[in-house]
C-alpha cells in the first residue's frame, strides 16, 4: 500500500477506536444528569458504565479471532456498524433498562472493531520505525481517549446528556464509508474452525458474577453467605474457561499464546493501570461535581492538561523514548508518576481548589500515560507472530478493559464502604470514601509500574536502532 493511503488508512482507524474508546468516559460526567432523568441509585449508575466494559471486555478476544480467521476489514465495518446503531439507541433511551442494555450491545460492537483496530495497526506498518511512529498515535488515543471523553462530555451535557451517544452516529457514518475504501482487504486464514463461542461465553460471565459479587458486597457484606458464593461461581467459571482452552481444537485463547512473555507481562501491566485509570476518570469527574460543586464544563475543561501532555507524547516523543530506551524504563517511571497523580488526588480535601488539589495530579497523570502507553502497546506486541496478531490484539485490549471494569467495581465499592463508615456525613463522608479508592488506584499504579519496569524482556537498543534504519 502506498504510505500516503497507508496513513490514511491509519487516521480513519484512529477516529474509530477514538470514538470507541471515548465511550467508556464519555458518561461519566453526564452521571448525575442520567441520574435525575432517569432515577438511577447510586449503585445502578456503575452499571451504565459497566454494562459497556463488561461485553467490550468479554468479547475482545473473540472479536480479534474473528478477524483473523475471516478477514479484519469485514469484521471491523460489522463491529462498527453495531457499535453506531446502539450508540443511535443509547442517544433515545428513555428508561434504564434500555440504556443498559444499549450500553451493552455498544460493547459487543466496540469490541469487535477495537480488538482488530490494534492488528490493523501493526499490519499496515511493517517496519519499526513507522511503527514507533503510528503507535505514539494510537497510544494518544488509547490513553488520551478517555480523558478527551470526558472533556467532550461536559460540553455535550451542558446541552443535553443524549448527545453523548448522538454525536457518535456521523462520525460513524462517515469513518464507515472511509474504511470501506481504504483500509486493506486482507482475506482470512479460515478453514472451517469452529468459533469458541462457549469460551467467549464463560469468561464473560465469570467477569460478570465477580463484578456483581463486588458491586453487591458493600450491601449483603463482603462475608456473607451471598457474596462468597457469588464470587466462588465466577472463580469456577474462569478455571472452566482455563480447561476448555486447553482441550479444545481450536481455543478463542490458545494458552501456547502466554509463553509470549512480552504479551503476558503487558496484559498484568494494562490490567493493574486501566484500574487505576478508571479511578483518574471516573471518581475525579464525581470528586469534582459531588464534593467541588463544578459544574459539566469546568470538570471537562479541568482534563485539557493532560490532553495536552498526551498529545505532545503521541507526535514523536513517545516513540523516541522506546527508541532511546527501550520499554522497561517508560513504562516504570511513567506509571510511577501516574501513581503519584493518583495519591495526589488520594490527599484532596473538602474544600479543595484547581491549582492546588486537581492541576498537580492531571499534570502527573498525563505525563505518565503519555509516558507508558505507547511503549506497553509495543512491548505487547513486539514478539507476536503476523498471523496470531489480531487474536494478541484481542488479548491485550481484553486485559485493559477486564482491568477497567473489574477495577471501577473494586474502587466504587471501596468508596462506598469508607463513606458508610467514615461516621462523617454529607459531602464529608463522600470526599473520604473518593479518597480511599483514589489510593487504592494509585496502588494498582505503582505494581503496574514495578512489574513493567522488572518483568518485561527488553529489546536491545541495537536492534531496535537497526529497525529504525530499514
Amino acid at each position: 500500500m502506498h504510505i500516503s493511503k497507508r496513513w490514511w488508512a491509519f487516521f480513519v482507524i484512529c477516529m474509530a477506536d477514538l470514538m470507541i474508546v471515548l465511550d467508556m468516559t464519555v458518561v461519566n460526567v453526564a452521571l448525575p444528569s442520567i441520574k435525575t432523568d432517569l432515577g438511577f441509585s447510586d449503585a445502578g449508575l456503575v452499571w451504565i458504565v459497566n454494562a459497556y466494559l463488561l461485553t467490550f471486555g468479554g468479547l475482545l478476544l473473540l472479536g480479534g479471532r474473528l478477524g483473523d480467521l475471516y478477514g479484519q476489514r469485514k469484521l471491523f465495518l460489522i463491529g462498527l456498524g453495531i457499535f453506531t446503531l446502539a450508540s443511535l439507541a443509547c442517544g433515545m433511551a428513555s428508561s434504564q433498562t434500555m440504556l443498559i442494555v444499549a450500553r451493552a450491545v455498544q460493547g459487543i460492537g466496540g469490541a469487535i472493531s477495537s480488538a482488530i483496530a490494534l492488528s490493523l495497526v501493526i499490519n499496515l506498518f511493517p517496519e519499526h520505525n513507522e511503527r514507533a511512529k503510528a503507535m505514539g498515535l494510537f497510544g494518544l488515543v488509547m490513553a488520551g481517549g478517555g480523558s478527551v471523553g470526558v472533556l467532550v462530555s461536559g460540553f455535550l451535557t451542558a446541552i443535553d446528556w443524549h448527545w453523548n451517544f448522538l454525536i457518535n452516529i456521523p462520525i460513524g457514518i462517515v469513518v464507515f464509508i472511509l474504511s470501506f475504501f481504504l483500509l486493506p482487504a486482507i482475506r482470512g486464514v479460515a478453514h472451517g474452525e469452529k468459533l469458541d463461542f462457549w469460551g467467549a461465553i464463560l469468561v464473560t460471565a465469570s467477569l460478570l458474577l465477580a463484578i456483581y459479587a463486588i458491586i453487591g458486597g458493600n450491601e449483603t457484606g463482603w462475608g456473607s453467605l451471598q457474596t462468597l458464593g457469588i464470587l466462588a461461581g465466577a472463580v469456577a467459571l474462569f478455571v472452566l474457561f482455563i480447561w476448555l482452552e486447553s482441550r479444545i481444537e481450536h481455543p478463542l485463547v490458545p494458552l501456547n499464546l502466554f509463553r509470549i512473555r512480552n504479551l503476558w507481562v503487558s496484559s498484568i501491566v494494562g490490567i493493574l493501570w486501566s484500574a487505576g485509570m478508571f479511578a483518574w476518570f471516573f471518581l475525579s469527574a464525581l470528586y469534582m461535581q459531588a464534593v467541588l460543586g463544578y459544574g459539566p464544563k469546568e470538570v471537562g475543561l479541568a482534563f485539557l492538561p493532560s490532553n495536552i501532555i498526551m498529545a505532545v507524547f503521541s507526535v514523536g516523543l513517545s516513540a523516541w523514548m522506546v527508541m532511546r530506551f527501550g520499554f522497561r524504563k517508560p513504562i516504570g517511571v511513567g506509571l510511577g508518576l501516574a501513581a503519584l497523580g493518583l495519591f495526589l488526588f488520594g490527599l484532596a480535601p473538602v474544600d479543595g481548589t484547581f491549582i492546588v488539589n486537581i492541576l498537580p495530579g492531571m499534570l502527573l497523570l498525563g505525563l505518565g500515560a503519555g509516558m507508558a502507553f505507547n511503549p506497553a502497546l509495543l512491548a505487547a506486541m513486539s514478539e507476536v507472530p503476523q498471523d496470531e496478531s489480531g487474536l494478541a490484539s484481542g488479548v491485550v485490549n481484553t486485559a485493559f478493559m477486564m482491568g477497567g471494569s473489574l477495577g471501577l467495581a473494586i474502587l466504587a465499592a471501596i468508596a462506598a464502604t469508607v463513606t458508610d463508615g467514615s461516621g462523617a456525613t454529607g459531602v464529608e463522608a463522600i470526599n473520604k470514601g473518593y479518597q480511599a479508592a483514589f489510593m487504592a488506584g494509585a496502588a494498582f499504579a505503582a505494581i503496574a509500574a514495578i512489574l513493567g519496569a522488572l518483568a518485561l524482556r527488553e529489546v536491545p537498543k541495537e536492534v531496535l536502532a537497526q529497525q529504525a534504519m530499514h
